[in-house]
């Protein structure tokens, strides 16, 4: 293996972007089925395919994955050896999420010239450590520490600018929406460092199932959608439907115009750089007096 042209395949999203941030993405020669940033990787082969269809409601898909025996994804095996990679790149965070670690291992056990590169993030500091953990074993450990450096300042900048603020919306994120989920893993400490008080989740646990009664009861400010793997219109397709609508419309904030549609697919729920940008839009949301993202309109919309 030569550090100088290493062939990386990555089969988590997120890994794929940290990857790009290191300048690498030209060394990748597979990806999942999932990997669609930076937009060139597209043109890699897909190495992985869920056996469920992802294209239904939340609902559809939480039975689907309630029932399903094995692994809840396929991972292309024989193509993957073909391609003779030097590290993968892969996940122990969530078998929902992603392809198994396990899977992984299984596919090049026989293989010692692989190396296997495990994310498994709970917190921002997490994702940090993981690109560092990265550009060290693919020797851009320069390159690493100028990124996770470029990233916390853009982090320490939020939270210096609230120093005046006289009030702190109480925030719900909600992962999932049939059954509703409550974010968890790092999304708490963002809503804290953005300006709010993250009324259900806890900071570096996973993310958890809530009910709509939960929601009505605790009375949230602020509302924000972001269902993992579903893009804007998505969301905002799902949110319109009578099953989902006839929840949110008991919620105060949502009938007063305070609840957000964001893209769970591309935002809040990829554990590599871009958690930033979902940091930046969160502080416009909870406060617009003081923030503004460039990535708010693309990403973001008010339910209405």
């Amino acid at each position: 293996m030569s550090l100088n042209s290493p062939r990386i395949i990555s089969l988590l999203p997120a890994a794929t972007e940290i990857i790009a941030a290191l300048g690498l993405v030209e060394h990748l020669v597979g990806r999942s089925h999932e990997c669609d940033e930076p937009t060139s990787v597209q043109d890699l082969p897909a190495l992985t395919a869920p056996r469920i269809n992802a294209s239904g409601s939340s609902l559809d898909i939480h039975q689907q994955v309630e029932h399903v025996q094995d692994s809840l994804f396929v991972l292309d095996v024989e193509q993957l050896v073909d391609l003779k990679p030097d590290f993968i790149l892969t996940q122990a965070t969530c078998d929902v999420c992603a392809v198994s670690e396990s899977d992984v291992r299984k596919a090049v056990a026989d293989n010692q010239h692989t190396h296997i590169l495990t994310l498994s993030p709970t917190t921002l500091n997490d994702v940090f450590a993981d690109i560092l953990s990265v550009g060290q074993a693919v020797d851009k450990e320069d390159r690493a520490r100028d990124v996770v450096s470029h990233l916390k300042k853009r982090c320490d900048a939020i939270p210096s600018r609230l120093k005046d603020i006289t009030t702190t919306p109480r925030v719900a994120v909600i992962e999932w929406l049939d059954p509703p989920m409550a974010a968890g893993n790092w999304v708490p400490e963002m809503v804290a460092l953005a300006g709010g008080q993250d009324i259900f989740g806890n900071g570096g646990s996973h993310s958890h199932w809530i009910t709509w009664e939960d929601i009505v009861n605790a009375n949230p400010d602020i509302v924000v959608l972001t269902p993992c793997g579903f893009e804007l219109n998505r969301v905002i397709e799902e949110a319109n439907t009578p099953s989902i609508h006839q929840h949110l419309h008991q919620i105060p904030a949502v009938r007063e115009g305070r609840a957000w549609a964001v893209d769970g697919h591309h935002l809040f729920n990829r554990p590599g750089p871009r958690l930033v940008d979902s940091l930046e839009i969160l502080a416009e949301i909870l406060h617009p007096q003081i923030f503004q993202c460039a990535l708010t309109n693309q990403f973001v919309r008010p339910l209405t």
